[in-house]
């Protein structure tokens, strides 16, 4: 992984910031790093929205937060508007949408999110968990986009901003010999070495490679409705993620992501609705 840089200074600081264009209305740049096949990636989204309501909201840190996928976002201009519906003495929820502007110069809603956000320094320590961090090998047994004597079908330009390296028993897929499972495990970071965040943690639930990769199936694999839930704080270090898929049909499949810190805590959780790739 690289050498750190200070969360604030990363390109992915950068490219999820806001600008306060009036009271809960905020103005952004979608960057096409962050695209997977011309779309920008849902990961990022979530980010960048997420950066836009703890800028709004009274509270910092995001504990759950719902986004529904309406068009597809592209790179460039975009604004997003805020609007809060609940503050309290510990938590605090709000509301925000996505907006671009199509070919003929109308606002287009690119997506849309309903947010709970408090301090997550201020939960409480207690932990009773069955959970456990998935047995994924040493990063230096595990295997990236560039370890293969071609991309990766399906990378794009997001690839280069993170710092992933894929179980190799969830890697059929790239070898042409898919395993049939709906899995996906990896260590995840960021490219340049930023340690990870809440924010940080918005985007690596939807980073991998779709679970529909080692079902067989090849292609984009749009996200419907994508819900995260932030448990703690993560520790410095690279990230673990597990996802899987136990039903796809009538053209949909179900992805529940489980993100573990280096301290091995269960530090983010979330489940999305996306539709199979159609070839």
């Amino acid at each position: 992984m690289a050498e750190g840089v200070t969360i604030g200074d990363s390109e992915f600081d950068r490219d999820t910031a806001v600008a306060l264009r009036e009271p809960g209305v905020y103005d952004a740049e979608l960057s096409a790093g962050w695209t997977i096949i011309r779309a920008v990636n849902g990961g990022y989204l979530l980010a960048l929205l997420g950066r836009a309501l703890g800028e709004a909201l009274p509270h910092p840190d995001p504990l759950a937060v719902s986004a529904h996928y309406l068009t597809a976002s592209q790179p460039g201009p975009a604004v997003i508007r805020t609007q809060t519906v609940r503050s309290g003495r510990t938590m605090s929820t709000g509301q925000a949408s996505l907006f671009q502007r199509d070919e003929d110069g109308g606002e287009v809603e690119r997506i849309r999110v309903l947010a709970t956000y408090g301090d997550l320094d201020r939960l409480p320590d207690d932990v009773r968990t069955s959970a456990k961090p998935p047995a994924i090998p040493p990063r230096e047994h595990c295997f990236g986009p560039s370890d293969g004597p071609a991309p990766i079908p399906g990378s794009s330009a997001i690839t280069d901003r993170l710092d992933i390296k894929l179980d190799p028993a969830t890697l059929g897929w790239a070898l042409g010999a898919p395993s049939g499972k709906g899995e996906m495990r990896a260590w995840f970071g960021l490219a340049d070495g930023r340690d990870p965040d809440p924010l940080s943690l918005l985007l690596a639930v939807d980073a991998l490679p779709p679970t529909a990769f080692e079902l067989g199936l090849e292609g984009w694999t749009p996200t419907v409705e994508l819900t995260a839930h932030i448990r703690c704080r993560p520790a410095p270090g690279p990230l673990r993620v597990s996802i899987t898929t136990r039903n796809l049909a009538g053209g949909f499949l179900e992805e529940d992501a489980d993100v573990w810190d280096s301290a091995d805590r269960l530090v983010a959780q979330s489940r999305q609705l996306a539709m199979a790739p159609r070839g």
